[in-house]
C-alpha cells in the first residue's frame, strides 16, 4: 500500500539500515567546494506551509460535492463512526460553518466544520500567515485529471486571490501519489493551467524563477512505483521551463535505503531544493534529536556539496498521540534545523485536521471539541494553549531561522499570549471548560457560564427546583474560592445555593453549604464564597430557589485555586506506563507505583481524558475496544483525601486487526458510487443478487464504484460480475481496482485494463493480484462498449 503523505510512516530508530557517516566525513563534506548557497528570495531564508485547501461542505458551490476530506464517506456528514480528521479547528475567526452529524461541542454549540471552498476561509487562513510570519505557502496540488480536478483548480485561484490580498507568496506543490500518468500529466497541467499564475505577483520566485515543488519521487511504496528515469526527465523538463524545483523526497534520500528507493540520487542531485519528509518519523525530543545528529547534519553537507539549498521539513507533533509537549517538540525540530544551517524551512502542515499535525487554530479545551468524540483540544497534557499557538511558535521560528532571534534551544513563546515562558494554569480555573447541567432553558446554555461574557447566562427550565451547573476543571486543585455572577443589569434577586465538588465526577461534598446568597446590581450582582481548600475536579452550583425567577441563572461561574502549597498534596504521577500485551479488543497496561503522604488508594486509566478503569494495583486491562483503532492512555493515582495525582506519561497503541472473515468479504458492506442512473444503486452490487445492478450517469466517463469492508483486510481477488441472460450481451469495460484503508488515499490493485463480460461465461470477471490490506475497495470504470455507463452487478471480494 502506498504511504502517503497523509499516512503516518513508523519512525526509523537509531541503530537502522542508516549508514553510518563519521564526522570527518561531514567536515570534509561542510567545507568542499560547492556552488554559491541561492541569495534570500521566496523560499530560502523563509518559512514556507503546507497548504492542504481541501476541506468541501455540502452547500459551498464545490463541483467535488459532499464532505471532502472531512469524512470517509464523503456524501454522508462526518461523525464520530465516518471522519479521517483527528483534530477540531477553532472556529470563532469563520463567518461560515456548516453542521456535522457530530455530538454537540463541550460548550452545547452545534459541532461545525468550515469549508476550503469559502473564499473567506483562504482569506482568514492568509491573514493568519500575514499576521505569524508565515512567508509562502505550497498549495498542494493531487492528480487533477479525476473528479477533484476543477475543485483543486477553484482552489488555486481562490489561493492567488488571498496571497495578493494579504501579502503572502505561494507555489504550485504537485504530489505524485498514484498519479499513474503523472510524467506526460504534470507538464499539460502545468503548461495549460498552473503556469498562468506565475503572472501573479504573489507566485514565488526563488533566483528569479517560478517555484515549482514536485513531492513523491523515489518513495519506496506502490503508491509511487516511477523509475528514476521518468522522474529525472521531469525534473530536467520543469528546469528546461525557467522553473525553480523543490523535490519532496523520503527521509533517507541519500541512502536510498529504508523510505527511499535505492538509484534515485541522480534525481535527487538534480532538485535546486531538497525538502525531505519527517512525518510520522518521531514523536520525541530524543527522536528529532537523533535525526538531527544522523539524517540532517549529514543531508545539510551533501547539499552544500552539491550546490543544493536543504529545506528540512519541520512539525508541530502530532496532537492526537500527544506528541506535542505543548510546543517543546515544535520549537526543538525549529532549533534543531536553524542550527544545522539550512536554507529555509517547510512547515508541516498549515490545515492538516485529518493527522493531527495542523499550525492553524485549533480548539483550546474540551469545551470546543464534539463531547465523547475522543478529539484531542490543545490542553491534552493539562496545559492551556492559546489556539494561535503553534502559528506564534512559527513566527519566532521564522525570527530565529533570520537571525532576527538569537538561536536558542528555550522555547521564547508562551502557551498563552502575555503569559510568561511556561504558564501553569492558575486564575479563574473555570474559563472555557467543559460544562453540564441539570437541565437548560432553549439557548441559555451552561457554557454561557464560562464564556468570560458576564452578558450571557445558563439559565434552568422554569418551575422545577432543583437544578444544578457544572464545570470540569480537567485535573484536581486544591480551590477555595468561587465567584458567582448574573447580568450587570438585572435586578436583586437571592438565590438559595451551596457548592459542591468532587474528584470523580460521582461522589460529591459539600465546599460551602446552602445558603440565600443576594445578587444585587449595586455590588456588580456578582457573589463571592470562600471555603478550606478541597481538592476537586468538578465544581458544582446546586440551586433550590431564586426570588427573581422560577429557574436557577449563572452568567459566571469562576473557580480559583489555593494560593500556597496544599497541606495535604497530591500523589506523585504514576511511571512509566507500558502496554504490555494488545489484542483486536484490548489494551493491557502497567506503571510504577505513585507515591504519596498518607498513601495511594488506587489508580485510574484514561482514555481521552475519560476513566475506563480503576485498580488498586500497577496494572490493568481495558476492553471493549475497536479492532486495528489507534488509542492513547494515561493514569493517575488517588489517595485517601481524593487528591488525584498528575497524569502518568502517555502511551499510543494501535488494536490488532479483527480475525479475518471468509467467502466474500463485500457482501452487504456499504457501498458509494460516483453516480447513479434512476434506481439503479451501488448497494445492489453487494445484495448477492446477479440480476440486480449499479448503472453510473450516462455519457460521463470516468466512474467509480466502491465498498467498505469495515476495516482493513487482506485482498487478494475480486469477482465482477453483470446480469447472466443472454440479453446482457457482451462488452468490454475498461477498469482498474483501487484500494485504500483511509477512504481518500488510494493505490492501484490492479492497473487499467479492458475486461471483456461474456454471458457464455457467466457475464463475470475474476482479477487476482498481491494480497493487500485494504478497507474500501475502489473498482474505476473508463469505458464500456456495451452501454455509455459504468454497469456491475456484483463485486465480491476474497481473501486470495
Amino acid at each position: 500500500m502506498a504511504v502517503s503523505r497523509r499516512t503516518f510512516v513508523t519512525s526509523v530508530a537509531a541503530g537502522s539500515a542508516l549508514a553510518a557517516v563519521s564526522t570527518t566525513e561531514i567536515v570534509s563534506a561542510l567545507t568542499s567546494a560547492a556552488s554559491a548557497a541561492s541569495p534570500p528570495g521566496d523560499v530560502v531564508g523563509k518559512i514556507s506551509v503546507g497548504y492542504q485547501g481541501w476541506f468541501a461542505c455540502p452547500g459551498d458551490s464545490a463541483s467535488i460535492g459532499g464532505w471532502w476530506h472531512w469524512s470517509r464517506d464523503r456524501f454522508q456528514p462526518p461523525s464520530p463512526s465516518n471522519t479521517t480528521i483527528v483534530s477540531w479547528p477553532d472556529m470563532r475567526e469563520y463567518t461560515r460553518g456548516y453542521t456535522t452529524a457530530y455530538p454537540n461541542l463541550g460548550n452545547g454549540q452545534p459541532a461545525q466544520l468550515f469549508s476550503s471552498y469559502d473564499q473567506q476561509t483562504v482569506d482568514t487562513h492568509f491573514r493568519w500567515m500575514q499576521e505569524n510570519g508565515c512567508d509562502t505557502a505550497a498549495l498542494q496540488r493531487f492528480n487533477p485529471f479525476g473528479d477533484e480536478g476543477p475543485t483543486r483548480d477553484a482552489m488555486a485561484v481562490k489561493v492567488r486571490d488571498a496571497a495578493e490580498r494579504f501579502g503572502r507568496k505561494f507555489y504550485i506543490m504537485y504530489d505524485v501519489t498514484s498519479w499513474t500518468n503523472m510524467q506526460s500529466e504534470l507538464k499539460t497541467d502545468w503548461t495549460t493551467k498552473m503556469s498562468a499564475h506565475t503572472a501573479s505577483p504573489a507566485y514565488a520566485r526563488q533566483n528569479g524563477k517560478p517555484v515549482v515543488c514536485i513531492w513523491g519521487f523515489g518513495f519506496n511504496d506502490s503508491g509511487r512505483p516511477f523509475a528514476p528515469a521518468p522522474c529525472l526527465e521531469v525534473v530536467n523538463w520543469f528546469k528546461a521551463q525557467g522553473c525553480y524545483v523543490i523535490g519532496g523526497v523520503p527521509t533517507y534520500w541519500r541512502q536510498g535505503i529504508n523510505d527511499s528507493r535505492p538509484g534515485f540520487l541522480d534525481v535527487y542531485h538534480a532538485f535546486n531544493m531538497i525538502s525531505p519528509w519527517m512525518v510520522g518519523r518521531t514523536g520525541t525530543l530524543d527522536g528529532l534529536d537523533w535525526f538531527y545528529a544522523n539524517v540532517n547534519v549529514p543531508d545539510q553537507a551533501d547539499c552544500n556539496a552539491h550546490g543544493i539549498d536543504y529545506q528540512p521539513c519541520v512539525m508541530p507533533g502530532d496532537l492526537s498521540t500527544g506528541a506535542r509537549a505543548h510546543g517543546d517538540f515544535y520549537w526543538r525540530h525549529f532549533y534543531n534545523m536553524v542550527r544545522v544551517g539550512c536554507q529555509g524551512i517547510y512547515i508541516s502542515m498549515f490545515d492538516e485536521y485529518n493527522e493531527g499535525n495542523q499550525i492553524a487554530k485549533t480548539a483550546e479545551t474540551a469545551a470546543t471539541v464534539p463531547a465523547g468524540s475522543g478529539i484531542r483540544p490543545l490542553d491534552e497534557d493539562g496545559t492551556f494553549c492559546s489556539s494561535d499557538y503553534y502559528l506564534r511558535i512559527t513566527a519566532d521560528g521564522g525570527r530565529m531561522l533570520k537571525g532576527q532571534l538569537a538561536l536558542t534551544p528555550v522555547r521564547p513563546t508562551p502557551p498563552v499570549a502575555g503569559g510568561g515562558p511556561d504558564p501553569q494554569p492558575g486564575g479563574n480555573l473555570a474559563a472555557g471548560r467543559p460544562t453540564s447541567a441539570s437541565s437548560q432553558n432553549g439557548a441559555f446554555v451552561p457554557a454561557n457560564a464560562v464564556d468570560n461574557n458576564a452578558g450571557t447566562y445558563w439559565e434552568s427550565v422554569n418551575n422545577a427546583f432543583p437544578q444544578w451547573l457544572q464545570v470540569d476543571l480537567g485535573t484536581a486543585a486544591q480551590v477555595n474560592r468561587v465567584v458567582l455572577r448574573l447580568p450587570s443589569s438585572w435586578g436583586t434577586r437571592t438565590q438559595t445555593l451551596s457548592v459542591r465538588g468532587s474528584t470523580n465526577g460521582s461522589t460529591f461534598t459539600t465546599l460551602a453549604a446552602s445558603a440565600g446568597r443576594v445578587f444585587d446590581p449595586a455590588s456588580g450582582n456578582t457573589v463571592t464564597l470562600t471555603f478550606p481548600a478541597t481538592s476537586a475536579r468538578y465544581v458544582r452550583i446546586e440551586v433550590t430557589a431564586n426570588t427573581g425567577w422560577p429557574a436557577a441563572q449563572l452568567a459566571t461561574l469562576e473557580v480559583y485555586a489555593a494560593t500556597g502549597q496544599p497541606t495535604d498534596p497530591p500523589p506523585t504521577a504514576p511511571g512509566n506506563l507500558t502496554v504490555t500485551a494488545k489484542s483486536s479488543t484490548s489494551v493491557s497496561l502497567s506503571w510504577t507505583a505513585s507515591t504519596d503522604n498518607a498513601g495511594v488508594t488506587g489508580y485510574q486509566v484514561l482514555r481521552g481524558g475519560a476513566v475506563v478503569a480503576t485498580t488498586a494495583g500497577t496494572s490493568a486491562t481495558v476492553t471493549g475496544l475497536s479492532p486495528a483503532t489507534a488509542y492513547s492512555f494515561q493514569v493517575t493515582a488517588q489517595d485517601a483525601a481524593g487528591n488525584t495525582s498528575p497524569p502518568s506519561n502517555t502511551v499510543s497503541v494501535t488494536t490488532d486487526p479483527a480475525p479475518q472473515p471468509g467467502g466474500n468479504l463485500a457482501a452487504g458492506r456499504p457501498a458509494t458510487a460516483s453516480s447513479q442512473t434512476q434506481s439503479y444503486g451501488p448497494g445492489n452490487v453487494v445484495d448477492g443478487n446477479a440480476g440486480s445492478y449499479w448503472e453510473s450517469a450516462n455519457n460521463a466517463f470516468p466512474q467509480w464504484i466502491q465498498v467498505d469492508l469495515g476495516s482493513a483486510l487482506s485482498v487478494g481477488r475480486v469477482v465482477l460480475k453483470l446480469p447472466p441472460p443472454a440479453a446482457w450481451a457482451t462488452r468490454t469495460q475498461t477498469l482498474s481496482v483501487q484500494g485504500s484503508t483511509n477512504g481518500s488515499t488510494f493505490t492501484t490493485l490492479v492497473a487499467s485494463g479492458g475486461r471483456t463480460f461474456n454471458p457464455a461465461t457467466g457475464n463475470l470477471v475474476t482479477l487476482t493480484f498481491p494480497a493487500a490490506g485494504v478497507r474500501y475497495l475502489r473498482v474505476q470504470i473508463t469505458a464500456n462498449t456495451g452501454w455509455p455507463a459504468g454497469q456491475l452487478s456484483e463485486l465480491e471480494a476474497y481473501a486470495s
